[in-house]
């Protein structure tokens, strides 16, 4: 099944089967990548450009590897070192990048709504790598991923996100995604560090790391994103972790098979102890993998819109 958009933005806008359809997909591009030989012919004759204008290691080297693994030509072009340091203005960096024979656009951007204003103005495919502290799509998909390979399902888990939810693209995506897929999901962190209104998005706010542990299938550990922040918003790292660090000792209030997630890259003994990262709960390491095959899907599924569209 190829996707009925041409562009892959947020998970606020996906329907559940879109969501399934990718996560269905990803479980067949998985199997390439465990394979030993990992060489497809699904995208060849493609290309995909990443174009960040924030730095990124894992995102963009993901894309980059799931075009390769799928036979597609893949570029990758930075705001440093380019035209858009002389002041090109993103449209017209897209278009240039279009005019180059580029099938996809895969975009990472600190302002929120880049990638759409990008999508509405080329006729590529624009895959939203994360903007702002709006959405992150496909790390929310990954995470899906991972839970319903750990778990089997998505409906009726109950999700805790612990952390820094205000700055959080991923955790925005996770609610929208995770909350149409049949989870319930409760979130905390520092009263400074949780958005207003977060109750409107359908989530429970907890006021205490046992609460928001108690019962719970699946956690979700957030980095503290300081780079985000213009002023300290809480008293300091040494308080923040005693109140929500994931440990061996908070741990016990979720379910004894709770799964452990994380977007990565992780602190150490800020929001997540090493006996839980590296802990037989975690599946932290996995989830690297299950990125690739997630954007291998998506890159495989969007290529092929223009077969769906002759036929619909």
């Amino acid at each position: 099944m190829a996707l009925r958009r041409k562009d892959i933005l947020g998970l606020k806008d996906l329907a559940p089967d879109e969501i399934d359809s990718i996560l269905k997909t990803a479980r067949t591009m998985k199997s390439i990548i465990i394979s030993g030989n990992k060489k497809a012919p699904h995208l060849q004759g493609k290309s995909v450009v990443t174009l960040f204008y924030e730095n990124s290691t894992r995102t963009r080297l993901s894309f980059e590897l799931a075009c390769k693994y799928l036979g597609g030509a893949s570029a990758n072009l930075s705001s440093t070192g380019s035209s858009v340091a002389k002041g090109e203005s993103l449209i017209d960096t897209g278009k240039a990048i279009e005019a180059m024979g580029t099938d996809v656009i895969v975009i990472r951007h600190p302002m929120s709504g880049a990638p759409h204003l990008l999508a509405k103005n080329v006729k590529a495919s624009v895959v939203n790598a994360g903007d702002g502290m709006n959405e992150h799509p496909t790390q929310a998909l990954l995470d899906m991923f991972t839970v319903l390979e750990k778990k089997n399902r998505i409906s009726g888990l109950k999700v805790a996100i612990v952390g820094d939810i205000y700055h959080s693209r991923v955790a925005r995506s996770n609610i929208w995604g995770m909350t149409k897929m049949g989870a319930a999901i409760k979130v905390v962190g520092p009263a400074t560090l949780l958005p207003p209104k977060l109750e409107q998005t359908g989530v429970k706010v907890c006021s205490s790391l046992e609460e928001a542990l108690d019962g719970a299938d699946v956690v979700i550990g957030l980095r503290i994103q300081l780079e985000r922040q213009k002023k300290v918003l809480f008293p300091s790292i040494k308080e923040y972790s005693a109140h929500f660090e994931l440990t061996e000792k908070t741990l016990k209030y979720a379910n004894r098979d709770a799964l452990v997630i994380h977007p990565g890259p992780i602190n150490r003994g800020v929001e997540i102890s090493s006996d839980i990262a590296d802990g037989e709960n975690s599946a932290i390491n996995e989830q690297v993998t299950n990125g690739v095959a997630v954007r291998m899907a998506l890159l495989y599924l969007l290529t092929r819109r223009d077969a769906y569209e002759a036929v619909n």
